[in-house]
């Protein structure tokens, strides 16, 4: 399986391109990842196959504890989808058919992030996840 995190526009910020560098290559120990930039929401559309599992990273979307998302990651992983994709909209976040088409709404926060900084993010949350699922310190509760 694959996992990909689907953008609109390529990654601008020096942190973030670093910090998605850095997560991406910690997340190629557990599985195939990486990011796919695409230049509109046309070719987000277009990207998704049938088959993908899509999950909508959104401010509407439900919130999750760590635990939780890796609780639901390992279900999704399960399930056996070819690619697992998390998409981030454009300005205005997703119209109604990519929504429509989505498996799941994730909500990173309440608050609104740059679009950047949800790359960099979301992929410290998804190295998070497997490390809670391989039961790793990098994750403590507390």
């Amino acid at each position: 399986m694959e996992i990909i995190l689907l953008v609109v526009g390529a990654t601008q910020v020096g942190y973030a391109k670093e910090g998605i560098a850095d997560f991406g290559k910690r997340l190629n120990h557990y599985t195939r990842f990486r990011v796919e930039a695409v230049r509109d929401r046309a070719a987000q559309k277009a990207f998704v196959k049938a088959g993908d599992v899509v999950v909508l990273l959104d401010e509407r979307g439900t919130h999750l504890t760590s635990v939780a998302f890796a609780d639901r990651l390992q279900k999704w992983m399960n399930a056996g989808p070819k690619r697992l994709i998390f998409a981030v909209g454009d300005a205005y976040g997703f119209d109604a058919e990519f929504r429509a088409g989505a498996s799941f709404e994730l909500a990173l926060s309440a608050m609104t992030f740059p679009h950047d900084l949800v790359r960099v993010l979301f992929a410290e949350q998804l190295y998070r996840a497997f490390s809670i699922l391989r039961n790793e310190p990098y994750h403590r509760e507390g």
